[in-house]
């Protein structure tokens, strides 16, 4: 049987990492034409339509930072909601049970993923395999927070019991 403890530390190790995954996805679009470029120059192992992807991205990514750099800037805001949804997420660790609505919240994010990648991605041209891996996020981010969500859940019964049998003891 799962004691709170347990239940805690398995809450809060999930929740680092989670943390953790939520901004490294975001700092990764800070130093992004210096990613492409090594992509695009070690992507032989890739399938030939995902290579030409890379090599179009690149390109875009980098003649558009050598005429019009304020460009990157949105990719620097980018990252930096990355950083700023990520602290919301530290409510989970003082107070799980009290704080669950974060975790609706980005379960709720996870699955927004999908209208956004296939409305966007089409309108702006994005291959629909790169619609399916921006998914991916979503999709995992979603399980991993549904995983942590059944945990509060059974924390919360545990601590309802515990303070139930805490009040039959005043008696």
């Amino acid at each position: 049987m799962e004691t709170a403890q347990l239940l805690q530390k398995q809450i809060k190790n999930w929740i680092v990492l989670f943390i953790i995954l939520l901004v490294l996805s975001g700092v990764t679009a800070f130093p992004l034409e210096t990613e492409l470029k090594l992509l695009n120059e070690n992507a032989s192992f890739l399938p030939i339509g995902l290579q030409q992807w890379i090599s179009r991205v690149y390109a875009g990514v980098s003649e558009t930072n050598q005429h019009y750099k304020f460009m990157a800037y949105g990719t620097d805001w980018l990252a930096f909601a990355h950083i700023v949804i990520s602290i919301f997420f530290f409510g989970l660790l003082k107070d799980p049970v009290r704080n669950i609505f974060i975790i609706k919240a980005g379960m709720v994010s996870c699955i927004a993923v999908f209208p956004l990648a296939f409305i966007a991605g089409p309108v702006r041209g994005i291959p629909f395999y790169w619609q399916l891996i921006d998914c991916s996020f979503g999709v995992f981010g979603f399980l991993l927070l549904r995983f942590v969500y059944r945990k509060i859940k059974r924390l919360e019964i545990i601590e309802i019991n515990n303070l139930s049998a805490v009040k039959l003891s005043a008696v």
